[in-house]
């Protein structure tokens, strides 16, 4: 028979209830803040619920009625310099956050409500009915509240996408020396979501001060939690990240805020993560004004008896009990909350002319449609003050160097003169720079603070990097060691970090650098070698470089780093170990957006195209004799492109020929054309031709690889399609 033990984690999980004697105990002085927080929070929910059935709220009004407690328990003795963000059921965690900012930190309930309590709660409404006096300008609504100075990060509208972002703030609190925490707070449904336990691993290996607040209200839509998992209590997840956990009574915001304090000292003596689950009950539907018994999934015995633990109720129940407050006393409290919620509709609504009876958001309080594309990204100024340069008229010395080297040495380069800069991913501290060598000496340079080798978490670690840039402490560049990972990380590529600085009215900048590589031909396979480039042209929010050659690397990602925008940086390994050269000198020049390089000046075609294939095209052209124009792009976003370079070309030559390695369908010739024929199609003389790979991704064999990619030859026959078409001007 073998040998049988059991285990234990030793990691503490406790259920944390009050007594009487916790009542007796606590400061008068808490638990009117909490009553006081807990009435304007409600009175503000009541109030979005009443303009969400009279049609006026556009879009989903996630309500947080009967799960105020949670959020004023835990929120209700936060810095403003301490961070929260949530989910889209947020409301009640914003308003707590921005509640304690406002009053610093205490309310009088005879005086509720101050100028400065009205101008919070009217802007916040003003938000959710997206309008311009909105904290956001209206853009984020209901679901993305953010107020920075009061240290609310923004609520999120995926579901467990908060997590990487909130750990990513807290490492950035951790090694700035501060003292402060982040709480994320998510639901029953995000406890199964691999972005959030990919960020309790990450925040429990790197003792990060991030607490996981586990609102659990038994429900996802109609679902009930005990169908979603087989253990509904979700604080059980902390037992296999060896993260201490509460389960608290989410109804008694008392216990909710003990659990916290005990939670908070923890993290902020520097001993890692803790999680809080709390259950909490909604007393409405997922969305709207009515109770979830009307859709048939719930009971209305099991909503009365959940309505009777109401929080509001229990906190004045106890208040009364200790002599502080009486029922008086309790309802001018509720009246105040009332009137400035009245208050705050009154002045963002109006009699509608045109339909009597109703009313109608005042027409002058929407945003202005001229600005719906500002903030996606920042306008470049901040690169002013650094010197542009052209590597191609350098006059001086050159020294010889393999472009893998130029690209470690650039990057010690730029983190010796910016500590804010910190390298991340899988691999990057070891094997003598990464897998490639692209972050070779770093390490040694920079230590384990600034070099950090990451778990296999790209979602994780890369929201994480996200939330570290969105702070704006560190400036954080992120290695994806093939491209095609950026699938796994989606979410926080696209919907986190590519949305955030225009979903969130251009509130943040962004800081951040992506680095991936193509390696078309190495035999990776269809999971390992796409290009990225077409993905991330459709996304707003990102710039693209590209590199064909060591010097031009060294401009580009010199500018990457100093800009206030996600930078995607490509390379390519058929590059890493070519010969090439840096010029003597200086070798903080940039070479800023909006500047291609003509590699090739020529009449017949306009030949577009970057990393390793304009060395594949500047031999096709010798090889076909086309005299073609050869244009390296390098910034490959929409907003950095130099069209006035391509443009001028197309008046030249009246063809256009774009060429790149990878798939049709994943192309960024396919944009490329689309942009191009918008712009140029009086001055073409015949339709844009396209050099591609084939339609599938590269394949492990050898032979099916190279039929799925265009090198040399597939350009020169692209070139000869242009010639057969009647050639150029």
């Amino acid at each position: 028979m073998p040998r049988r033990r059991k285990l234990s984690t030793d990691v503490p999980w406790i259920e944390l209830s009050t007594t009487s004697a916790d009542w007796k105990a606590a400061d008068p002085a808490l638990l009117t803040t909490m009553l006081g927080q807990l009435h304007l929070i409600r009175a503000f929910e009541e109030s979005v619920l009443e303009l969400a059935g009279a049609g006026l709220v556009h879009g989903p009004a996630h309500s947080s009625i009967g799960q105020e407690g949670g959020a004023v328990g835990s929120i209700v003795t936060l810095r403003s310099s301490d961070a929260v963000n949530g989910s889209h059921r947020g409301h009640h965690q914003f308003l707590a956050k921005a509640i304690g900012h406002a009053s610093g930190g205490s309310l009088d309930l005879a005086h509720l409500v101050d100028a400065d309590m009205q101008a919070l709660l009217q802007r916040t409404l003003a938000e959710i009915l997206g309008l311009a006096q909105g904290f956001s300008g209206g853009r984020g609504g209901s679901m993305h509240l953010q107020w920075l100075d009061a240290g609310a990060l923004g609520t999120n509208a995926i579901v467990g996408g908060g997590a990487p972002i909130a750990t990513g703030t807290a490492w950035a609190q951790k090694h700035s020396g501060t003292t402060d925490v982040s709480i994320n707070y998510f639901g029953d449904g995000s406890s199964q979501i691999g972005s959030v336990l990919e960020s309790m691993n990450l925040a429990a290996a790197w003792r990060l001060p991030v607490m996981y607040f586990i609102e659990n209200n038994l429900y996802a839509v109609s679902t009930r939690a005990e169908e979603a998992t087989a253990d509904p209590r979700f604080s059980v997840r902390g037992q296999g990240f060896g993260i201490p956990s509460w389960r608290v009574d989410g109804m008694d915001p008392l216990a909710v805020h003990l659990a916290t304090q005990e939670a908070l000292e923890r993290m902020r003596a520097g001993e890692g993560p803790a999680i809080i689950e709390a259950e909490v009950y909604r007393f409405f539907h997922q969305n709207g004004p009515y109770p979830g018994s009307a859709f048939g999934y719930r009971t209305k015995d099991e909503e009365k008896s959940w309505r009777a633990r109401d929080p509001i109720a229990r906190v004045e129940k106890e208040l009364a009990a200790l002599s502080v407050l009486g029922p008086d006393e309790a309802a001018a409290v509720r009246a105040q909350a009332q009137q400035a919620m009245t208050d705050a509709v009154a002045a963002l609504t109006e009699d509608d002319p045109d339909n009597a009876g109703r009313r109608r958001i005042v027409p002058a309080l929407w945003p202005d449609p001229a600005v719906v594309d500002t903030g996606i990204r920042g306008d470049a100024s901040e690169l002013a003050a650094l010197t542009a340069a052209e590597p191609a008229e350098h006059d001086g010395a050159w020294t010889d160097v393999k472009f893998v080297d130029a690209v470690a040495a650039a990057m010690e380069r730029r983190m010796a003169a910016d500590p804010r800069i910190v390298v991340m991913g899988e691999d990057v501290h070891r094997l003598a720079g990464g897998t490639n060598g692209a972050t070779k000496g770093l390490l040694a340079a920079f230590g384990p603070d600034r070099v950090i080798g990451t778990p296999i978490s790209e979602n994780g670690f890369f929201g994480l990097a996200g939330g570290m840039a969105l702070d704006g402490r560190f400036r954080p560049v992120v290695e994806f060691m093939y491209p095609d990972f950026m699938w796994v990380a989606a979410d926080q590529v696209f919907n986190q970090v590519g949305k955030a600085r225009h979903m969130f009215g251009d509130n943040n900048t962004v800081p951040l650098v992506l680095r991936t590589k193509v390696a078309m031909g190495s035999g990776y396979g269809s999971q390992h070698l796409m290009d990225p480039a077409g993905i991330f042209a459709t996304s707003a929010g990102w710039r693209i470089v590209a590199a064909s050659t060591a010097a031009d690397y060294v401009g580009l990602l010199n500018a990457a780093l100093a800009l206030e925008d996600p930078v995607l940086v490509i390379e390519h390994v058929d590059l890493y170990g070519n010969t090439d050269r840096l010029p003597d000198g200086d070798l903080d020049y940039v070479i800023p957006p909006g500047r291609a390089a003509v590699r090739r000046e020529g009449s017949e075609v306009t030949v577009l195209t970057y990393l390793s294939m304009v060395g594949h095209t500047l031999e096709a052209v010798e090889s076909t004799g086309v005299d073609a124009e050869v244009i390296d792009l390098r910034w490959l976003d929409r907003a950095s492109l130099d069209w006035e370079t391509i443009e001028a070309s197309v008046r030249k030559t009246g063809a256009v020929l774009i060429v790149e390695q990878g798939a049709r369908g994943t192309s960024y010739g396919a944009w490329l054309a689309d942009e191009l024929q918008r712009r140029v199609f009086d001055w073409l003389d015949q339709p844009i031709e396209r050099v591609t790979g084939g339609e599938a991704s590269p394949s492990i064999s050898k032979v099916l690889e190279r039929a799925a990619i265009a090198r040399t030859e597939e350009v020169a026959e692209g070139l000869e399609r242009v010639r057969t078409n009647g050639g150029g001007r």
